[in-house]
């Protein structure tokens, strides 16, 4: 199996390279508007968001914050098919502008946006992230009432685009050999995932490290293989230091980022020698932690009904049994990105 992964150095407010309806999942974390990082990149992109913060007006601010991404919403929604996803990783912030300390609620007004485009929002995934213990107390401390509690938590919200159907044909090679192991199933879409923890991004040089705010690796590969199959391609708007591309290399989809950040493609480069690596080790340990389930499962006197059609062990259900993983033997570089090789586990 081949794949392709296109990186543009661009403003995703346009996404001029991506045609209309050509892709079939959006996984995505946007800069968070009044988060005090973000701010001088809002400013760039609209300079009245400077003037509404030296206000005091953070409520002004933080609309016109969001109303910059709205504008790459409005591109998600041509580019993303008919049936398709688009999942966006996204925290609420806490701010005190002019006299006033409140939360500005990020998901809340991203849920309001997609639903003016007519996307259906499904049910939300919350993952917590890693917060400095040091200082996690807000306002007063130990003292009531004026202490606030610390925001320990971020949302993955999933919105569909249209229709509840791809419009697969029936028994499609490429949806049954994307299957994943029923215990998957259970763990990846349950609404509260605690088993992630969120991780500190080693980059080259200050400015680069404030304007990175990659998400962990497992939160995109396990959206990537819970919302396409093989042949789809996967699209991140606000791709950073490419960890969407990356969890999309592993899972063996197509993938296009956009960055307004040259410097981070060359990062990217460096990520992707390990790719072969990773993706064997990710592949291994699946497969490894599904011997573990039938042991665990046999072990309880429990037995299976279904034999896999690619591997020497049992599977829960009929749906899994043409499941297939791949992992990475070759990554080239094109003038665009990368085209890389992947093999049967």
């Amino acid at each position: 199996m081949e794949t392709r992964h296109r990186v543009f150095v661009g403003d995703s407010r346009q996404l001029s390279e991506v045609p209309d309806d050509s892709v079939e999942l959006v996984v995505t974390s946007p800069p968070y508007p009044m988060v005090e990082m973000w701010d001088d990149l809002f400013v760039e992109l609209d300079s009245s968001i400077g003037g509404h913060l030296d206000e005091g007006d953070g409520t002004a601010a933080f609309e016109a914050m969001h109303a910059q991404l709205d504008t790459v919403w409005a591109q998600v929604e041509r580019v993303l098919v008919d049936g398709g996803i688009a999942c966006v990783n996204v925290g609420d912030a806490t701010r005190t502008v002019g006299d006033s300390f409140r939360v500005y609620q990020n998901h809340s007004r991203v849920v309001e946006a997609f639903e003016r485009r007519e996307f259906d929002p499904l049910p939300e995934v919350l993952w917590r992230k890693p917060v400095n213990s040091g200082t996690k107390f807000m306002g007063s401390g130990m003292l009531p009432p004026n202490a606030y509690v610390t925001l320990e938590h971020e949302y993955i919200l999933v919105f569909r685009n249209g229709s509840d159907s791809r419009g697969f044909e029936p028994h499609s090679d490429r949806r049954y050999g994307a299957a994943y192991f029923w215990e998957e199933r259970n763990r990846w879409f349950s609404d509260l995932w605690t088993d992630i923890t969120g991780e500190l991004q080693a980059l080259d040089g200050d400015e680069l490290r404030e304007r990175s705010a990659a998400f962990p690796f497992e939160i995109p590969y396990r959206l990537v293989n819970m919302y396409s199959v093989y042949g789809d391609t996967v699209l991140d708007p606000f791709w950073g230091t490419g960890t969407t591309s990356l969890a999309a290399v592993v899972a063996g989809r197509d993938s296009i980022g956009y960055e307004r950040e040259a410097a981070f493609t060359e990062q990217f480069r460096e990520r992707v020698t390990d790719v072969p690596e990773l993706s064997r080790r990710v592949s291994q340990r699946r497969l490894s932690d599904h011997r573990r389930f039938v042991r665990e499962r046999r072990a309880d006197g429990r037995s299976f009904d279904y034999e896999a059609s690619n591997y020497e062990f049992p599977v829960t259900t009929r749906q899994e049994k043409s499941l297939r993983l791949y992992s990475v033997t070759n990554v080239e570089q094109t003038d665009d990105g990368y085209r890389v090789h992947h093999d049967p586990v």
